[in-house]
């Protein structure tokens, strides 16, 4: 398939010499304009019909985006990802991942996919260790982060993890309203097995690797009673943990930061041990039955 890296550093650099009453513009139709089709899918709208009214802008900034205000800090970022040369380690792994997923028979259900790498805010991901991605549209993925020891050497497993997503949901839909738990720990149990896969377990992110074994132990007994909860901001509480629900107005369920990823990535691993499966295997299978081959105790019957 075809590969774009947007060259989103050389656009922050233009971006942050502008006014400042001229950037949301530029950051909304130059730098997002290239993903308008997944923000659509998504239901986020480019540009609000009111002032002031829900759009792109403001998805980005609550999903933890750098305000194109922030001049200082945003031009500090741009030049610690240009040094890195963070656009030749994106277009180098997910062509990799392209091959490993296609030795495999497994392919992206889109003509051509389109990376962004966007500057994080350091406050908003403090949890996540100053990145995050999205993945879960088909032919798009992006990178949020501001840079760091930590995440520097990490880039290329979230950006393997993103691309698992995209694997997955050409083979399986994304329905917001009836997702389950059980299914979304998988989803992201997955992802972060094909990355560590690839890129090694210390490569893995905080969301996996921050989880002693009594916690763990404690939240696969949580969310094993909660395996058929549906709903988007139902399921979000046992995935992200309590500290984040209740910044995000989700009901806390009694949950440590990030535990559905760490019970999911533990259920992917046990699966991948008891049945012998690769997994690229297991991206073909359903939630339920890795679930229940993992002999994880989580199954309900």
């Amino acid at each position: 398939m075809e590969l774009f890296i947007e060259d989103t550093m050389n656009q922050y650099e233009n971006l942050f010499t502008m006014p400042e009453e001229k950037r949301e513009s530029y950051f909304r139709h130059t730098m997002m304009g290239p993903f308008e089709r997944m923000w659509n899918t998504i239901n986020v709208p480019m540009k609000a019909k009111q002032s002031g009214g829900y759009d792109v802008i403001m998805a980005t900034k609550m999903l933890g985006y750098l305000d194109v205000k922030e001049t200082e800090i945003g031009q500090t970022g741009t030049r610690e990802l240009k040094k890195i040369s963070i656009n030749n380690v994106a277009e180098q792994t997910l062509l990799h991942c392209i091959d490993q997923m296609g030795q495999a028979g497994l392919s992206v259900n889109a003509p051509s996919l389109h990376f962004g790498a966007y500057l994080a805010d350091p406050q908003k991901l403090a949890y996540t260790k100053g990145y995050s991605g999205f993945g879960g549209i088909p032919g798009y993925i992006q990178l949020m982060i501001y840079p760091n020891d930590y995440n520097i050497p990490r880039i290329p497993a979230i950006l393997a993890h993103e691309f698992h997503h995209n694997i997955r949901f050409s083979y399986f839909d994304w329905d917001n309203g009836n997702i389950t738990v059980g299914d979304y720990i998988i989803i992201e149990g997955l992802a972060e097995s094909f990355a560590s896969a690839i890129y090694g377990e210390n490569m893995m992110g905080p969301w996996v690797s921050s989880f002693d074994e009594e916690d763990l132990h404690y939240s696969i007994e949580v969310i094993r009673q909660a395996l058929d909860v549906k709903g988007f901001a139902e399921v979000s509480s046992y995935m992200i943990g309590d500290d984040i629900a209740k910044e995000k107005g989700y009901q806390p369920v009694g949950l440590s930061f990030a535990a559905g990823y760490a019970v999911g990535y533990h259920v992917v691993q046990e699966f991948l041990k008891n049945t012998g499966a690769t997994i690229y295997d297991a991206t073909r299978l359903s939630a339920a039955d890795i679930i229940e081959g993992s002999r994880v105790s989580l199954a309900t019957h």
